[in-house]
């Protein structure tokens, strides 16, 4: 099928647009986090495309006043890769790798935005994630990800929130290529393995550069993805790539698998040592944005132009609840080198499921 994409010098193989190989599980992501310098506000974006499953959905979600703002669209994709909008959402590339705009216009919860994603950094592309469970690929993807500042507004239900370059900031990325989406697949492994996954993914905001971490790992510890980066601000400054990045402390909120606070280590390339210690102020929750969300979970078929909204109380959320599990925290952060030290913000995300002997995590009481 002929799309608005082939009119485009974008093709990768012999196929049009509309067709990615021939796995079902293919999958194409926009995701934007951003908040106020002062952690008063924090917003977040998804935006998948199933090309295989001829669906896509989207996802807004703020926290504000100790409450989280979930709403949900989902719709078909009827094979149109680049109309970027699903019901009240849209995103729309203003300038390739330095601006894009997102819109949200949501009636009946309340929920509007006007907000214009600015580049503060280079884009990163993070190494390929690639990760196979017995026979079979369960991660074969690419992600860029990219640090900037945000102007416009956000209004909840008649409260605005204006947005101010210098006032904000948040991280933008886009994945692409193969993990589980839609429903699962009926026939499991053979045999079947144990549920296990430890994955940490930091991106933070300082003044004039930022820093991104990554790491997934068994549960020995041993990281199948690792990495960890500084970006300056100045283009004109090569982004280091650091070596032997290290979690130094895991340190859990007592009956939760999720950080209290946390210490990295990791040298540059004269061997100098660099430091994070990253503390919690409140958690985001993934589920809001679809990740593992029994209903509304990434690439499940909900009909035309299906739209939901909910809410979740902060202060309320029970940790040990499957949907959430998965979160991006905001923390604060201290960056240490050279006996320098700066004060950065930004989130950390976990989700950390079955055995992590390293950090003292065995049998998992719930298993997402």
């Amino acid at each position: 099928m002929i799309t608005k994409g082939d009119d485009y010098p974008l093709h990768q193989t012999a196929e049009p647009i509309a067709y990615s190989g021939t796995d079902r599980n293919f999958y194409d992501r926009y995701f934007f986090n951003g908040y106020s310098n002062t952690g008063d506000v924090f917003f977040a974006l998804g935006f998948g495309i199933y090309p295989h499953l001829n669906i896509k959905d989207s996802s807004f979600c703020v926290v504000l006043d100790g409450v989280q703002h979930n709403l949900r669209a989902s719709t078909v994709l009827d094979m149109e890769r680049l109309d970027l909008n699903v019901g009240p959402i849209s995103i729309d590339v203003v300038k390739p790798l330095e601006v894009l705009d997102i819109s949200v216009n949501d009636e009946k919860s309340g929920i509007k935005a006007q907000i214009r994603f600015l580049k503060r950094c280079p884009v990163v592309k993070e190494p390929r994630f690639t990760h196979r469970v017995g026979p079979r690929t369960q991660f074969d993807y690419t992600r860029m990800t990219q640090n900037g500042s945000y102007e416009g507004f956000i209004e909840i239900n008649g409260k605005r929130i204006d947005l101010k370059y210098s006032e904000s900031c948040g991280t933008r990325d886009r994945s692409w290529g193969v993990r589980m989406i839609g429903e699962r697949d009926q026939q499991p492994t053979i045999p079947e393995p144990d549920l296990q996954l430890f994955w940490l993914w930091s991106p933070v905001n300082f003044d004039g550069f930022s820093t991104l971490y990554g790491t997934s790992a068994d549960k020995e510890g041993l990281a199948w993805h690792d990495n960890m980066v500084i970006i300056p601000q100045d283009e004109s400054k090569d982004i280091e790539r650091l070596v032997s990045p290290t979690i130094k402390l895991y340190n859990y909120k007592p009956g939760t698998r999720h950080l209290e606070n946390t210490q990295l280590e990791a040298r540059d390339n004269k061997g100098e040592l660099i430091t994070l210690t990253m503390t919690p102020r409140y958690n985001f929750y993934m589920s809001g944005l679809g990740y593992f969300h029994p209903e509304w979970g990434h690439g499940l078929h909900k009909g035309r132009d299906a739209c939901t909204y909910d809410s979740i109380t902060l202060s309320d959320a029970d940790p040990l609840d499957p949907n959430h599990r998965h979160i991006q925290a905001f923390v604060d952060v201290v960056f240490n080198r050279s006996g320098q030290s700066f004060n950065g913000v930004g989130v950390l995300e976990q989700l950390i499921i079955g055995p992590h002997l390293p950090s003292g995590l065995g049998k998992d009481p719930v298993l997402v």
